[in-house]
């Protein structure tokens, strides 16, 4: 049985025939997993997957091996949730193009949010400026617990002397959804303004993403220079 239907059940008619805001999620999860295991529907395999992660950001955060632990999720379709996701990240993102000068914080969260919010590890990004605050471009400069000794000012300060920026805003975010900076935010930061000084690039924000909220360093005025 195809399409996530078993028996009366058919999630695929009642799609083409009400919408798909009238579907339940595990409906719609059987409409992008289309088979379950073999010998039956697509249904219970999505019910069996929401019962394993309990929630859609839980199960937009999992790993292979998590995946792969529920049986009858294979490559396939573990491809398939993957991309479904990414659709909707792309979808909730409000993209920033180069050229586009960068007005406020939440500009930049509605950038990078969607797609923040599904990293399992830190992920420390630094956007390129010119003098006007328009982006140049963006590189990800670490993965990993935000420390002094993996987001180093080197690392961190080699593309904008390439691109020749004049200004940089870094972003990272916080897997466990809490925006709050913690020490070792604080600590890098700090570091990282010092270095901007001495090279003439300045740092013009720090945003930590943490679940839908946000904090700028600029805003709390915690950044040690003036707000952009």
């Amino acid at each position: 049985m195809g399409d996530g239907d078993t028996g009366s059940e058919r999630p695929r008619e009642r799609l083409e025939r009400e919408g798909p805001e009238s579907l339940a999620l595990v409906e719609l999860l059987a409409l992008v997993l289309r088979t379950g295991a073999r010998g039956t529907g697509a249904l219970p395999l999505a019910h069996a997957v929401i019962e394993r992660f309990g929630s859609l950001d839980a199960l937009a955060r999992a790993g292979t091996a998590e995946l792969r632990s529920v049986r009858g999720l294979g490559p396939a379709k573990i491809g398939s949730l993957r991309a479904a996701f990414e659709i909707g990240s792309r979808l909730l993102r409000t993209p920033v193009a180069p050229g586009e000068k960068l007005h406020s914080p939440e500009q930049v969260a509605a950038h990078f949010g969607a797609r923040m919010r599904r990293y399992r590890q830190e992920v420390f990004v630094v956007l390129l400026l010119d003098s006007r605050h328009r982006l140049i471009g963006e590189v990800e400069v670490s993965r990993g617990s935000l420390n002094q000794s993996l987001v180093h000012p080197r690392e961190v300060f080699a593309p904008a002397l390439r691109e020749s920026a004049a200004a940089i805003l870094v972003v990272h975010n916080h897997p466990s959804g809490d925006p709050q900076p913690s020490r070792e935010d604080h600590e890098v930061t700090q570091r990282l303004v010092r270095a901007g000084e001495i090279l003439g690039i300045r740092v013009v924000d720090h945003l930590v993403i943490g679940g839908l909220e946000f904090t700028s360093f600029a805003r709390i005025g915690q950044l040690g220079v003036s707000s952009a």
